[in-house]
Formats: structure tokens, sequence, C-alpha cells
């Protein structure tokens, strides 16, 4: 554990972050997750930083602050910062149509409203472009949110896995398959950001898991953070879990025969395939922080990352057909590229502050950027699906409490 000395200096009560502490051994110990791991930071110093419980309750490995964890959709911020240094060589507009790069999605068809099958379709009037993917206003979904399409995603396996199948193969297949509503009408979460993966793909020239090397892990020296799991690395990756209904937990992915295995991933899924340690994806974080700044260099331009952090909805995502997601009441939040941007702490019911940004994953991942507090916040374990505990509105609550200045 490691309370930082000068927490108070900014403007953090070390008492009061060690409720943060509490509050993951009550989870722990009541056997609701296997393990958990926190982090804070503000004007780039750590304040508070700890982890509690296993990585692995069959072979009664504790968490440690190394521990790798499967960070899910907290690829999806990642992979947007990628493409968005793409789109600052001026490669494409964000009103681009998708076809332009990926002929699959030429002439795509959507449902029609209170659709009963798959067959009742109509062409698309509105093309769904670059923005709609970053935004998740494309029409396209996941598999836990289909309707009528479900038999047609189950059957194709249309998830991302990382042994499904290339990146390019999953990419045309899915274009192939009707939106499931009008793209830039509604806000709905999905594989949208899979497809900004192969965007970079095309564009690019380079393979996903290349470019991002190249041009974010490098640089930010995260090191740790891979579509696959190395097999030197293997006794440091968490195993994930989910409820059996009868109060106990059941392994979902052992690590020992993890689908991450190095050599076994075919498909490099850019909205949700990454692994990493909170101190890895901490550099990512701060980076977002410092407006795109590592070091000197300058990966992503300040207002480009401005830009990003922006709400991009008409209003708050409420109002764009999606009320509640996961455990989190969407009524006063937004979304920019590649990430929720808070809009109203008193109306989302939230602590937070206007303009924090951020996005969580399927393990129950999550963190944010809060510009106003100059504040970062990590948090992992691995409980799926993460919509089982209000972890997240929890954790705001516990952060902001510990706030003093």
């Amino acid at each position: 554990m490691d309370v930082t000395r000068n927490s108070e200096a900014l403007g953090f009560s070390s008492s009061r972050l060690e409720n943060i502490t509490d509050w993951m051994k009550r989870y722990v110990d009541s056997g609701k997750i296997s393990g958990a791991q926190t982090l804070v930071a503000r004007s780039g110093e750590v304040v508070y930083s700890n982890w509690t419980g296993y990585a692995d309750i069959e072979r009664k490995i504790n968490w440690q602050e190394d521990t790798i964890a499967r960070f899910y959709s907290m690829t999806k911020p990642v992979t947007s910062v990628a493409l968005m240094s793409l789109y600052e060589k001026g490669l494409f507009h964000l009103d681009d149509p998708i076809e332009e790069f990926i002929p699959a999605f030429k002439d795509m068809r959507v449902l029609r409203a209170n659709a009963q099958s798959v067959e009742d379709t109509e062409p698309c009037t509105v093309k769904p472009t670059i923005h709609h993917l970053l935004t998740h206003c494309s029409g396209l979904t996941y598999d836990f949110n289909l309707g009528v399409l479900e038999t047609l995603y189950g059957q194709e396996k249309m998830d991302f896995g990382p042994r499904r199948g290339t990146l390019e193969d999953q990419i045309n297949l899915l274009g192939q398959f009707p939106l499931k509503f009008e793209p830039g009408s509604r806000w709905n979460y999905g594989v949208s950001t899979d497809v900004v993966g192969r965007l970079i793909e095309v564009i690019s020239g380079k393979k996903l898991d290349h470019f991002l090397k190249e041009t974010l892990f490098d640089p930010l020296e995260m090191t740790e953070t891979a579509f696959e799991i190395a097999p030197e690395n293997k006794s440091r990756l968490a195993a994930s879990y989910t409820p059996d209904g009868r109060g106990k937990l059941r392994p979902v992915d052992d690590p020992e025969k993890s689908i991450f295995a190095a050599g076994t991933v075919q498909g490099l899924s850019g909205g949700g395939g990454l692994l990493s340690t909170i101190p890895d994806y901490l550099k990512f974080a701060e980076m977002i922080r410092l407006r795109g700044r590592c070091g000197k260099e300058q990966l992503l331009g300040s207002r480009t990352v401005d830009f990003m952090m922006q709400n991009h909805m008409p209003g708050d995502l409420a109002s764009m057909g999606q009320a509640v997601f996961s455990e989190v009441s969407f009524a006063g939040v937004g979304f920019g590229l590649g990430g929720w941007v808070m809009l109203d702490p008193a109306k989302a019911q939230m602590m937070g502050s206007p303009g924090d940004f951020g996005w969580g994953g399927l393990a129950s991942t999550v963190f944010w950027v809060d510009p106003l507090e100059d504040m970062v916040v990590l948090f992992a374990t691995q409980l799926l699906p993460s919509s089982y505990y209000p972890i997240r509105k929890e954790l705001r609550a516990l952060v902001h409490q510990a706030l003093i200045d």
C-alpha cells in the first residue's frame, strides 16, 4: 500500500483516502470480487495506490501492483487517440463515409422501425461516417444489445474475440449485417471502435498492434500493454471471474490457458483487446491529462485532445436513447470521441466534475481524467460483466470525498 506523503499538500486527506482501502477490502472479503487495485493521481503525482485480494483465487496468487488485467473496453480510448493521430495528418475527415476506406460498408441497410426479423430492412438514408464510429452513433451494436439481430450476430460470433479470425475478415463480414438504427439518430454501445481499429490499418498501412506500439506504447514506455500475454508474464495475468449464482466466483479465463496467450491471438480488437497494468495505463491517462504531451514530445495536439473530450452529442446520452448503461445512469453524461464526458454531476447523480472524461471495461475496470481537479483515477478488478455492482459510482464518491482543498 502506498499513500503518498504529500497527499495533503496535493489537496487530499490521507485518512479519507483510506476509505478506498476499506471499500476494496469489503468487496473482496464478501467474495464479490477476487481482487482490486485503485490509483489516484493529481498534478502528475500519485496520492493513493493500493491493492488487495487475489489475482488468482485457485492458485492463491495475491494481487500486486504489476498484476496484468484484461482492460477490455478501456482499449477504446487508446484506439480512438491512435486514429486521431492520423486525422492530424490530414488523411481523413470525420464526416467521411466508412465505405471510402472499407468497401464492405457500401450500400448499408438498416432495420425498419419495429422490425420483427433481420430481413425487415431498408436502405440507409445516411451513410455511416468515421464520426459515427468514434461516437457510437453508427448503428452498429454488441451481441448483448441486439434485439432481432441477436441470431445473426450470434451465429457469426461477432464479438471480436482474440480467436475469432483476423480483424479484416471480421470487419468485412460485419459490413454485410443491417444496422440497428439510422446512423446519427441514436447512441448505442457496440463494435464501432473495432471498425476504428480496422480503419487505422487501412489508412496507415500497418497492423493495429504495430501502429499502437509505434505511435503510443513506445513513446509512453507502456511496456506492459499488448493484445497478448507473453509466456514469461503468464504468472502475472489475473484470472477473470463471474458470479456463479450460488455466492461463489466462477473462473472465466484461466491465465494458464488464456485466450490471450501469445501466438494464439488472431484478431486485434481495437474495441476491447488490450491487456495492461494500472501503472502502465496511467501513462496513457496522464498523456490525456497533459493534453497530448509526453515528456518533451507532443503525441497528439492539445486542441485535438480538447476536441475529443468535448461532448459530441446534441444533449446527454439519455436524450440519445441510452438512459442507463451497465450500472450507471447516463442522464447528465455526454460522449466525446472515444469516451464519456461528464456534463452535469447533479443530473447524473454521481460525484464528478463537468468535463471529466474516461471509460470502463467489461471486467469492471475504469479510468477517468478530470481536468478541473487536475486528477487521474484508475481502478482494476476482473469481474465479468461490469453491471453486477455499482463499483464506478461508489468509486467516484470515494475519490471526491477525499478532496479537501
